[in-house]
């Protein structure tokens, strides 16, 4: 493109300079200069020969005294992009105090804002924060944007979401590039704003500033938080519906709410949410859950755990429920067999611990002595002491969940 452009300007040129020649050659034309008395007279095409005879002379006057200028100023132009493309690759090789120094020279050069920012990553990688403010703060603002994405980027490491707010809601950095938005809902969420935070995520889309995976995680954890964050049951409410029906399945996400709900004294929204998404798909930590909501509505959660529990024998999260149902209604024995058969499936420490508070209750201090023991060890992989009061078949199957262990140290799952 550039060698068919430049042939085109010279073949302009050849025609304009044949047509000026085909009108001086029929008449030269005629200029008179006088100066200081003396007349001078020459023909146009002379003179215009002169003219530009002149202008080359100038022009060859000048770049032969800014030569000296030029070559220097070359020079310091190559040292600072060598010292750049260093610093740069120091930093990327983890050689911190050797990039920071190179960068800040290279920024002095030729006050590049990628090098001040450089700077700035390789004083925080060594712990210097106060240095890396300073490099910042030297950006000024000609690079308001970058100086506050930087600058967000340092005080969410730093566990000050406000401060990276307060530097991307900057008016002369407005308005922010998809590496800034990705930032500021990352310092919204942080800092208990997960509702707004969850409002940019099409944002976000729309600027591919977050990969698939990213802005997936992101849609859960968020929507989760915000629901975490309602003040009130009205709130909650228009949240939980505002939600894309696949995310009102979501495990964490069912949790967040029903937790919220029950913290709100909201028990049936709180019941009902569990009931849905176990219905839908099920979920070992929504089994658990639901038994250990502080709510009421007993015999109606029972009901709904017995039901579940016909087509979900081997649970331990959903046995574990149904003893934490049934002791809650003060009917022990029923909780024990509860307890025993979530134990004989795989259930750990939390059903030790239930056994405990059983146990405890019934006035059994030595057997609740006992339980608490092996939820602490169970908690941490070590071996589990059996019960030694129970017959022979039970002792066995007490034995059965401390030997199935897994490489690991846990016990393993029984159909």
């Amino acid at each position: 493109m550039n060698l068919f452009r430049n042939l085109l300007i010279w073949i302009l040129l050849a025609i304009i300079g044949a047509l000026a020649w085909h009108l001086l050659a029929q008449d030269p034309g005629y200029v008179l200069v006088r100066y200081r008395g003396t007349d001078y007279t020459t023909t146009v095409l002379w003179a215009a020969v002169g003219i530009v005879a002149g202008l080359l002379a100038l022009w060859l006057l000048w770049t032969a005294l800014t030569l000296p200028f030029r070559a220097w100023r070359g020079r310091k132009e190559h040292q600072a992009r060598a010292r750049l493309g260093g610093g740069l690759e120091a930093l990327h090789h983890g050689h911190y105090a050797r990039a920071e120094k190179l960068l800040a020279q290279a920024a002095e050069d030729d006050d590049t804002a990628v090098a001040r920012i450089g700077a700035s990553q390789a004083a925080m990688a060594r712990g210097r924060a106060e240095d890396a403010r300073q490099h910042l703060a030297a950006l000024g603002e000609r690079a308001a944007t970058s100086r506050a994405i930087a600058t967000a980027e340092l005080a969410l490491l730093d566990g000050r979401p406000t401060d990276a707010l307060v530097a991307l809601d900057a008016p002369a950095a407005q308005p922010l590039p998809p590496r800034g938005l990705a930032l500021r809902a990352e310092a919204l969420a942080n800092s208990g704003q997960s509702a707004q935070a969850y409002e940019m995520l099409g944002a976000l889309k729309q600027q591919n500033a977050l990969t698939e995976a990213q802005w997936a995680d992101n849609q859960g954890r968020w929507s989760a938080a915000a629901l975490r964050e309602a003040r009130d049951a009205n709130v909650l409410a228009d949240r939980w519906e505002a939600l894309p029906k696949q995310l009102k399945s979501d495990p964490a996400i069912v949790g967040a709410y029903a937790d919220r709900a029950a913290a709100l004294r909201w028990e049936e929204a709180a019941a009902k949410s569990i009931e849905d998404a176990l219905d839908t798909r099920w979920d070992e930590d929504l089994a658990e859950q639901y038994g250990r909501l502080p709510i009421g509505r007993i015999d109606q959660r029972r009901d709904a755990a017995q039901r579940w529990l016909k087509a979900h024998p081997a649970s331990p999260a959903l046995l574990l429920t149904l003893a934490r149902l049934e002791r809650a209604q003060g009917h022990w024995p029923q909780a024990e067999d509860y307890l025993h058969r979530a134990l004989a499936q795989g259930a750990g420490a939390e059903a030790w611990e239930e056994f405990g508070h059983g146990y405890a209750a019934a006035g059994d201090d030595a057997h609740a002595r006992l339980c608490y023991a092996n939820a602490l060890r169970a908690s941490r992989g070590d071996a589990i002491e059996p019960f030694t009061d129970r017959d022979l078949r039970q002792t066995i199957g007490d034995r059965a969940v401390v030997e199935e262990r897994d490489e690991h140290g846990m016990p393993r799952l029984r159909e």
